[in-house]
């Protein structure tokens, strides 16, 4: 049996309907009870919450010893109750002076006092050490286990976070806006969406390790931006060498500086990455890893050194002339 065919037709309107539920949505959340406002009574709900929301923004993520983000929280990610963030308290007439912030879930009969991310092992949750999910452990700290034959007094996960650290040396930071920024963390604009948590950009969907903005791993050195292209590197970058090397020439010719040296490692590099008569590929790769250990150390020495000439500077400061 053939299946059924729907054609739809929508006005030209049509789209501009959409946007309007979609901001609708993103502004009220659940606080209308699943029953759309009239449009008198959405007016008095953006006149009464949006000021609120500009002004006592509040910024949630999940924080590891180090002071990176490593999980920005947003409306939709989970708690260990298994509720979303936007189910929480997150508006506030006037901030909280307790530390630490108390973020409740609204859903009625959830007993979480506080929001608390948990992390995720891809799309599933991870295990506690008795070998049962997240889902299967209470909602009230310190979370243990509902399984009548489980002795687990509370939730303890094996799980290791992409930054390096456990998950039990992470946790949970609630903080407004002038405590973030004393920390040096970006707070993005002040936008009228509800829970909004420590979203303030695009950026802020990954996670801390892979963020190079100052709440996670920050930006990559200059001497790392700047250092040779080898046949190691991205093909994107091999592809475009002779364009690359061209402008770091032409930028260093403007400033009077020479740049034989930089042709003269561009061309060993080139050199060294063919492959030579009668090299097998277990010999091409192993040459290859040997020239960037060899590379590697010295650098490393170079480092070492220029180190080292700045502690003799700072224990022997120049001598001051004699007063005549």
């Amino acid at each position: 049996m053939a299946a059924r065919q729907y054609h739809l037709k929508f006005g030209p309107s049509a789209a501009a309907s959409v946007d309007a539920y979609a901001e609708y949505k993103r502004i009220v959340g659940d606080d209308d009870g699943g029953v759309m406002f009239t449009p008198e009574q959405y007016e008095a709900y953006k006149k009464r919450v949006l000021p609120m929301r500009m002004k006592n923004r509040i910024f949630t993520s999940w924080v590891n010893p180090e002071g990176m983000d490593c999980k920005l929280v947003g409306p939709e990610t989970l708690c260990f109750c298994n509720h979303r963030y936007r189910q929480h308290k997150t508006d506030f007439e006037v901030l909280p002076q307790d530390r630490p912030i108390l973020l409740p879930c609204k859903v009625k009969g959830c007993g979480c006092y506080s929001y608390e991310y948990v992390p995720l092992n891809g799309s599933q949750s991870i295990r506690c050490t008795c070998k049962h999910f997240t889902e299967e452990h209470a909602a009230m700290s310190p979370h243990r286990c509902k399984n009548g034959k489980c002795g687990c007094s509370g939730f303890h996960s094996s799980y290791t976070c992409g930054c390096g650290n456990p998950y039990s040396s992470h946790h949970m930071l609630v903080e407004t806006k002038d405590e973030r920024l004393a920390r040096g963390h970006p707070v993005g604009q002040d936008v009228p969406y509800q829970a909004m948590g420590g979203l303030t950009g695009f950026s802020s969907l990954m996670d801390g390790y892979m963020r190079l903005d100052p709440s996670g791993i920050g930006a990559p050195s200059q001497e790392f931006l700047e250092q040779p292209i080898t046949a190691s590197d991205h093909p994107f970058l091999r592809a475009n060498v002779t364009s690359i090397k061209a402008h770091k020439m032409q930028q260093r010719a403007l400033k009077g500086q020479p740049s034989g040296s930089e042709v003269d490692e561009d061309l060993a590099e080139r050199m060294s990455a063919m492959r030579r008569p009668g090299e097998t590929d277990m010999d091409y790769f192993e040459r290859r890893y040997q020239e960037r250990q060899k590379a590697e150390r010295q650098q490393s020495r170079a480092r070492v050194q220029a180190a080292r000439q700045q502690a003799v500077g700072r224990r022997n400061p120049p001598l001051k002339p004699a007063k005549k």
